[in-house]
């Protein structure tokens, strides 16, 4: 029985032709896009490379300015546009909490500044949520509002050819976000 599956890659050393080669088997979206991969070089670009130059990748992006930088995803943005990126959190138990000692799988985390380690230093997730990343990316990368929310919304229904998801139109779910110019939550509808 055939399921409507999708391929995902990431946290991969893999090279430039082993991932362009999972690419053209069927995967289409790359995981938490520059982290935990092969560091892209001139002379071996890695699976980063492949994902930036294929047409159909969708690339996660987690927006926090941390894992990655304003740099970095305003280099994301000028190579796969506003329709191929995904925002996704990466978040922990911590998120939207205090700073200040936390679990994940059993782990000690700290929160310093927001900022989600162990105690090497090491990031353990994130405590970013979705609208700070909506907000990181009009403000820190210079993507319009309408291109931000598209990123959070309309990009992962299709990623994941997910029906009746991801815009505001008669015969979808109903589930909207209310916020304000800083997107700060002001309500949540749920159908």
């Amino acid at each position: 029985m055939w399921y409507n599956i999708t391929i995902d890659l990431g946290h991969t050393d893999a090279s430039y032709e082993e991932a362009k080669r999972a690419l053209v088997l069927g995967a289409s979206l790359a995981t938490h896009t520059f982290n935990g991969m092969r560091g892209f070089t001139h002379r071996e670009p890695g699976a980063l490379g492949a994902f930036l130059t294929e047409e159909g990748v969708y690339c996660e992006l987690i927006a926090d300015c941390v894992h990655v930088s304003p740099v970095a995803m305003k280099m994301l943005v000028k190579a796969k546009g506003a329709d191929k990126i995904i925002l996704i959190t990466d978040s922990m138990m911590a998120a939207g909490l205090s700073d200040g000692e936390y679990l994940l799988s059993g782990q000690k985390v700290i929160v310093k500044n927001g900022t989600a380690t162990l105690p090497d230093g090491t990031l353990a997730g994130s405590t970013l949520t979705l609208n700070r990343a909506i907000y990181n990316m009009v403000n820190e990368v210079g993507v319009s509002l309408q291109d931000a929310v598209k990123m959070a919304t309309l990009n992962p229904a299709k990623a994941l050819k997910l029906i009746g998801k991801g815009r505001i139109e008669a015969g979808n779910d109903a589930d909207l976000v209310i916020f304000d110019e800083n997107v700060n939550i002001l309500k949540v509808i749920k159908s």
